[in-house]
């Protein structure tokens, strides 16, 4: 059983942390329903629902894959690089320990989880303006005691490495070569987005077909002749908080044995 953690739109959305888009209102209610139907594609996916209680007062909280990341042995609970979401990750962390041990990443570090990509045991981290080399530094004491190669990766174009490049397969990755260098993933095959698509790179893996944002025709068209099977859905309203698909979720298979009542 697939497991999707989400939390809903906070009605302070507007006032998001953004770095390269202009701000331009955001119809709460509409983002909302956008949201509704994001998890609905996840249920379809095959995945249980869980959500975090809502955070009406912090507007970034939707996005909670920034604020965590799920091994199948643990999750990383992380110290995001902007000050205002660090007190999105307590209530995460609280859902989050029901299902896994949970491990901290601490001061010096900063780690939004939009920076770290996971791709089979390899795990990609972006050294981006949230995410620094102490955090690496700390992912790799975690995570190499179970086998994890961890590989820090530059952003150059973008604010998280999931802008640039996301997993479609565990040895296959679709990736903007403008955004981040190819030769950084030279143990896997790649395919390009549409070079008219730059923001195209993040989509989603679940229940054995990929989630892509639908103003992206061009990149989906590449995917599908790749033997990918593709849901696509509007998230205009979210994408104006500069979220990708992505963004919303934590997906991660239940393990028995770790799992409390």
């Amino acid at each position: 059983m697939l497991v999707a953690v989400t939390r809903e739109v906070s009605e302070a959305i507007d006032s998001c942390e953004l770095t390269h888009l202009p701000r331009t209102p955001i119809d709460v209610e509409l983002a909302r329903a956008q949201h509704r139907a994001y998890e609905a594609a996840l249920e379809q996916g095959g995945c249980t629902i869980v959500r975090v209680n809502a955070a009406p007062r912090l507007p970034d909280a939707v996005f909670v894959e920034d604020v965590a990341v799920v091994f199948d042995e643990v999750a990383v609970i992380t110290r995001p690089g902007a000050i205002s979401r660090r007190s999105e990750t307590s209530a995460v962390a609280d859902v989050l320990a029901r299902y896994r041990p949970l491990q901290f990443v601490r001061h010096p570090a900063t780690i939004d989880g939009g920076d770290v990509l996971v791709a089979g045991r390899a795990v990609f981290i972006g050294l981006s303006r949230r995410t620094n080399e102490a955090a690496v530094a700390q992912m790799r004491r975690i995570l190499e005691p179970h086998g994890y190669e961890i590989h820090a990766v530059r952003v150059i174009g973008c604010l998280h490495l999931k802008s640039a490049v996301t997993a479609v397969a565990d040895d296959r990755l679709l990736i903007n070569p403008m955004w981040v260098a190819r030769d950084a993933f030279s143990s896997v095959g790649l395919i390009e987005i549409d070079p008219r698509e730059p923001a195209a790179a993040n989509v989603l893996r679940v229940g054995g077909k990929l989630i892509s944002a639908e103003r992206f025709p061009h990149t989906v068209d590449r995917l599908s002749q790749n033997g990918f099977a593709v849901c696509k859905l509007d998230m205009s309203e979210l994408a104006k908080a500069e979220a990708a698909v992505t963004c919303c979720s934590l997906i991660f298979p239940v393990q028995p044995h770790l799992t409390k009542p």
